[in-house]
């Protein structure tokens, strides 16, 4: 097939350097973007004159009827076509005739795959925004079926205070509203249309490019054709959100794995999220978790990949810029499997609420309730810090719970005890008393479900 590019040159590109060139068998996923804005570009230039109104209305109907085809699966995209574009322009041409090739007039592919890329990134963050709103919902869900479910919080993976699973799973919330309001800004950064910026230096034809923006639904449109052309910085916008998205997903896995171990047992996952050995017939193997820790690692390649691209790269366009649609595509498609399966295994999986609450118990949790509690009768807290430090250690030589002291023993520690240090220092106490906004309490887990409802009841996009 002659390249359409090829009237400069008197010899044909070598064989390696075709295969080496050609983008055609991963940016083929651009079809639908490269057509549409083909499209609207074929429009404008009928509107404005710069071709012929029948010509463009030629050019439109070829292109509805390719987009119709590739649809259902009836084009093959062709290798020695290099790419995209040069594959729908090749293929209008063999369909419409000469009309065909008056579509790529006033228009580069430089500009031409960053307007594909730009709203092919837009569809990739509504879609995130959508499926982190499930994920939300589940947690809500959850969150208000267990707000009064006891289990210990960690630092250090260390027992340190008691909190309920609501709180634990909001914290989960917060995470993923801040995932969704990044991919709302990297929505936003992709809203610009930059078709029209030419190679690097826009055209002298009377483009009306508000027009194009206009038909593909952005709300703006680039300001400078260099920056127009060799801007990758939303697509590492979107980068970043799904490695930030991912690691939210891979530290929630992390606890459902160390969660529905024996050692913990706070939950149980479903059969049907749930693998087996092929070897130890009494496995019940938390795979699903374990994988979606395992990708997180790969899509901040895709991340650290494109940042290296474009780290040595002078204006304008760059071929090396080609390499931006296989980390956009892997790391799509990874976020998006992790994300769905994990809301499904989440879903399904049974909190064993119990034994939550025993590991509660368990660890001197309350501990710093009995510190406060001194410090309320009016002991220094650095000294009531010290006195519970104490008890802790005699406890653990008796092998007893704070809860497990008489009130002699307490006293004999400080003489501010008394008999209501019992009520103080009990798990429900613990947890109800800590009411400030963010805290605990199922009060203020309660105002905290409130509000992120709330926060999903505006559109983020």
């Amino acid at each position: 097939m002659a390249k359409l590019w090829g009237g400069r040159f008197s010899k044909a590109t070598d064989g390696l350097v075709d295969d080496f060139n050609s983008s055609i068998s991963f940016d083929q996923r651009l079809y639908a973007q490269d057509i549409q804005g083909s499209i609207a570009h074929a429009t404008m230039l009928g509107e404005t004159g710069v071709i012929p109104q029948e010509d463009a209305e030629k050019i439109v109907a070829g292109l509805e009827g390719i987009l119709a085809d590739a649809k259902a699966g009836k084009i093959a995209w062709r290798e020695d076509a290099e790419d995209i574009h040069m594959n729908v322009e090749a293929l209008l041409t063999e369909r419409i005739g000469e009309a065909g090739k008056r579509l790529h007039t006033g228009r580069s592919r430089n500009d031409q795959v960053a307007l594909d890329t730009h709203m092919y990134l837009k569809d990739c963050c509504a879609e995130a925004v959508q499926l982190l709103e499930e994920l939300i919902r589940v947690l809500l869900d959850l969150a208000e079926k267990h707000l009064h479910t006891v289990m210990p919080g960690y630092t250090h993976m260390q027992k340190a205070q008691p909190i309920t699973l609501a709180h634990h799973m909001m914290a989960y919330v917060q995470m993923c509203l801040r995932d969704r309001g990044r991919f709302a800004a990297a929505y936003r950064s992709a809203d610009v249309m930059p078709l029209g910026s030419g190679a690097l230096a826009a055209t002298t034809y009377p483009l009306n490019r508000e027009r194009v923006a206009e038909l593909l639904d952005f709300s703006a449109i680039t300001q400078n054709s260099l920056d127009g052309v060799s801007d990758r910085d939303y697509c590492l916008e979107y980068l970043s959100a799904v490695s930030i998205g991912m690691m939210h997903l891979s530290r929630f896995s992390e606890e459902l794995v160390l969660w529905s171990s024996n050692e913990f047992g706070f939950a149980v996952m479903d059969d049907a999220y749930s693998t087996g050995s092929s070897i130890m017939p009494q496995k019940k193997n938390p795979d699903v978790a374990e994988l979606i820790r395992g990708k997180t690692g790969r899509v901040y390649g895709d991340l650290m990949g494109l940042l290296t691209v474009m780290k040595g790269l002078p204006l304008a366009y760059n071929k090396d810029q080609q390499e931006d649609k296989e980390a956009l595509f892997d790391a799509r498609d990874t976020y998006v499997k992790c994300l769905t399966v994990f809301t499904a295994m989440l879903r399904t999986t049974t909190f064993r609420t119990d034994v939550m609450e025993r590991g509660a118990a368990g660890g001197f949790t309350n501990a710093t309730d009995c510190a406060d509690y001194l410090t309320v009768k009016g002991v220094p807290f650095r000294d009531a810090h010290r006195v519970v430090g104490q008890l802790v250690a005699h406890c653990l030589d008796e092998n007893k719970a704070l809860l497990d002291l008489s009130l002699e023993e307490l006293r004999a520690f400080h003489p501010a005890f008394d008999a209501d240090v019992y009520d103080a220092m009990s798990l429900k106490a613990c947890v109800e008393r800590r009411a400030l906004p963010g805290g605990p309490a199922p009060s203020a887990v309660t105002a905290a479900i409130a509000q992120a409802k709330q926060a999903l009841e505006k559109p983020a996009i």
